[in-house]
């Protein structure tokens, strides 16, 4: 079904004075998403703690009770996954919809490939969009049947495989959702499942599923990255505290960066080094950042990220950062609109099948607010602005949360207001984010404005 809800168009102005306090962000949303995932294929009841509840997060709790698994809200952020156990999934009545969320509707490709069940997939009229042939070219390879819309595009069907076989599978592209979906099919199948990553991505999926009692050994080879799993353990439920999200942090961050005199502190934010790569880029432009309390957690580095406001300069991204920042390349656009120099972001091709096409879609983003910024190749080049973001535009969203909070950040940072056509979908990824921006900056800064 396609996404109903109103538009709720926004728009935001600098704060007459700057952001400050102690701020939380949502649970990871990578990290809740596995949670559920694996709670639903574990013996026993697995408590959750810090889930994200944003909508992305609340389908794949849904898919995982229509599958069968026991899934309750015990109070805001705790929940209780009763699992089935490796293969112990049943058919699903109805159609699974997984809304926004395409790391869902592809790793819940690769949990289905592997049991012997029928299912339809779809979601809303952004994930319709986005190719999932990526997923499942590879599962097919153990035995699961796919049919989809031309272009590999969802609605999707599948019919899982009676006997799945184990996959030896070398990424064409860096890939966490399909290095995944992989290794979820590889849960039931016989034998050891191999998957080689050209460059390591995101690593939830091997530390959960240490975490719950797989065998999984993780070794560098001149190839890449090679995991391989031992198929058909019993997954033991497990404890999870999900830490802070820090592809949501980062909004938070850069606006204390680019709003003079702001300093905030963001508790309890994840600090897997394969998520960082933002945090890494903006120390090389100068940002004033420093991580204190840190510690590890269910398996999971965090510790508390300190931002204050100051200059940038220009910097150049290598390509191999883009796996451990997928996510953060719109929101680092703006703090490259708002430094020194030019800076250019090397080896984006994969955010050209995000929510949109967000490589064209943060370009527009910058034009449309007085930046001088082009696309070459796979490169994204921003001319900064030195602090003077000249702002007044109004900004397309395409149904992309991530591209609409960054657009919400510029215009806390520009000389004249910054508006989206709708924010409706920052509810999937972080539930009240212009109200706790609000509360930072003491004043309505992010308010509703005319459609």
């Amino acid at each position: 079904m396609a996404h109903s809800a109103p538009s709720q168009p926004l728009a935001a102005r600098r704060p007459a004075g700057s952001l400050s306090g102690t701020l939380t962000v949502p649970g990871d949303k990578s990290i809740s998403h596995r949670a559920l995932m694996f709670g639903a294929l574990a013996i026993g009841s697995t408590e959750i703690t810090g889930l994200l509840e944003g909508e992305d997060v609340l389908r794949t709790a849904g898919a995982m009770r229509a599958l069968g698994a026991e899934v309750t809200q015990l109070a805001p952020g705790q929940w209780r996954v009763a699992g089935r156990g490796i293969g112990g999934l049943i058919e699903p009545a109805d159609v699974l919809d997984m809304g926004n969320s395409g790391t869902a509707a592809r790793l819940l490709c690769g949990l289905l490939a592997g049991h012997p069940l029928f299912a339809v997939m779809t979601g809303d009229a952004s994930l319709r969009r986005r190719p999932m042939r990526r997923v499942t070219e590879p599962l097919a390879l153990c035995g699961a049947s796919f049919w989809t819309r031309e272009g590999g595009r969802l609605p999707l069907a599948v019919q899982g495989a009676t006997d799945p076989l184990p996959l030896d599978y070398r990424l064409p592209v860096a890939s966490a959702q399909v290095k995944s979906a992989c290794l979820l099919a590889g849960l039931c199948a016989r034998g050891t499942t191999r998957v080689i990553e050209p460059a390591p991505t995101r690593d939830h999926t091997e530390n959960m599923l240490s975490h719950f009692g797989a065998q999984v050994t993780i070794t560098d080879t001149p190839e890449g990255r090679l995991i391989e799993l031992e198929g058909q353990p019993e997954l033991t439920a497990a404890p999870i505290r999900v830490p802070g999200d820090p592809s949501s942090a980062a909004f938070l961050i850069v606006a204390a960066l680019l709003v003079p005199g702001s300093r905030i502190r963001v508790g309890n934010v994840g600090l897997n080094p394969l998520r960082t790569g933002l945090f890494t880029t903006l120390e090389e432009m100068g940002a004033r950042l420093s991580i204190v309390d840190r510690r590890v957690e269910g398996g999971e580095p965090v510790g508390d990220v300190i931002a204050e406001a100051g200059p940038l300069r220009a910097v150049e991204v290598p390509p191999e950062r883009a796996p451990s920042m997928i996510d953060e390349y719109p929101i680092l656009a703006v703090a490259a609109a708002a430094a020194a120099g030019e800076t250019r972001m090397r080896g984006l091709a994969e955010l050209r099948v995000k929510e949109s096409d967000r490589l064209a879609a943060t370009a527009a983003m910058l034009a449309s607010n007085g930046i001088a910024v082009r696309i070459e190749g796979d490169d994204l080049l921003v001319t900064g602005r030195a602090g003077d973001i000249p702002g007044g535009g109004r900004v397309a969203t395409h149904m992309d949360h991530r591209l609409a909070m960054s657009a919400l950040v510029m215009g806390l940072a520009a000389t004249s207001p910054i508006s989206v056509d709708d924010a409706a979908f920052i509810e999937t990824s972080f539930p009240g984010f212009a109200t706790l921006l609000n509360t930072a900056a003491g004043e309505p800064a992010i308010f509703p404005c005319a459609a």
